[in-house]
């Protein structure tokens, strides 16, 4: 086939993320000698591990046409009671049970007031963001917790086959978020809605309990974050998360996911997640102060939104 009859736009609606990642790489590359290096390879997978789980429930909320500007705060709060759990004598494995099982319960009180009571996500999650964080600064009195079983040191620092644990985490998390967006009714019903919820309602799907099990589901994933978080840092910190709910949005905006609802997917999530791990790595390496990173990221942000209406208009 000749480059002249090519398909260019559709080549870059399909590739432009990895077209994008490997130019990243790249001019990186040129840049620091120290960037294309197994260890610091590692070390960006690793640092991207957390944000990445978030940003696999964020992407379900988000296909759902929902927001969750909570998870940072829940974070917080599922990672300060399970260390809490586990240092007062709770073996850890069930401390790290019970803080999940707290995280989902979170999300789907987020997701209850969503669906059921009628109000915007947006406004429910922001008074998630609050109340979740006083709980956890009232649980802990405002101080870390430390003093942790190994098992949190394991989910933080561990290996397994040669990789970070925190790095099989996200993958696995990622794998199964993946499997039930594409393989299961739930997840087919997750973008129905998504797209368009009143024709979903009339196709018989249960509106209110999908778009509750997808606050339900971004709540998992905090509290999965959370417990390699507090791995990471040996302690839980009450002020842990803070704007981790923006990293998440932005992860999963970049990768293609639509903001109106019923498009997109983990794996571009995971490829956004990349392109902004490897921008923040490759400018500490470059040593480019913090704040310029910051303006840095949001025009990324941007520029992944006006790519978003862009191809959003050609469509219509």
């Amino acid at each position: 086939m000749s480059l002249a009859r090519v398909n260019w736009r559709e080549v870059f609606a399909r590739f432009g993320l990895v077209m994008a990642l490997v130019a990243l790489i790249v001019i990186l590359s040129l840049l620091s000698d120290r960037f294309l290096t197994a260890s610091n390879v590692v070390n960006v997978l690793r640092q991207i591990s957390i944000n990445a789980i978030i940003a696999c429930g964020m992407t379900v909320v988000i296909i759902g046409r929902g927001i969750d500007l909570s998870v940072g705060s829940l974070l917080a709060l599922t990672g300060v009671v399970g260390a809490g759990l586990a240092v007062g004598g709770l073996p850890a494995g069930l401390a790290v049970l019970v803080a999940m099982a707290l995280g989902t319960a979170l999300g789907t009180f987020n997701g209850l007031f969503v669906a059921y009571a009628g109000i915007a996500p947006f406004i429910v999650t922001l008074a998630g963001l609050t109340i979740f964080r006083g709980a956890a600064l009232a649980y802990t009195d405002g101080r870390p917790i430390s003093g942790l079983p190994p098992l949190f040191m394991t989910l933080g620092y561990g290996t397994f086959l040669g990789l970070p644990v925190p790095i099989w985490i996200m993958l696995g998390f990622l794998l199964v978020t993946h499997v039930i967006l594409r393989y299961t009714a739930l997840g087919r019903a997750v973008y129905a809605i998504g797209g368009n919820e009143e024709a979903a309602r009339l196709s018989g799907i249960p509106v209110r309990r999908v778009q509750a099990f997808t606050f339900a589901y971004s709540g998992l994933a905090a509290a999965l974050a959370a417990m390699v978080l507090t791995g990471r840092l040996n302690s839980a910190q009450p002020s842990a998360g803070v704007m981790f709910e923006l990293d998440a949005i932005a992860a999963v905006v970049v990768g293609g996911t639509s903001l109106f609802g019923g498009r997109g997917g983990v794996f571009g999530t995971l490829v956004g997640a990349l392109i902004i791990g490897v921008i923040n790595n490759g400018m500490n390496l470059l040593n480019v102060p913090s704040f310029y990173q910051q303006i840095v990221k949001g025009g990324v942000i941007l520029a992944a939104l006006l790519i978003e209406r862009l191809v959003a208009t050609r469509r219509t």
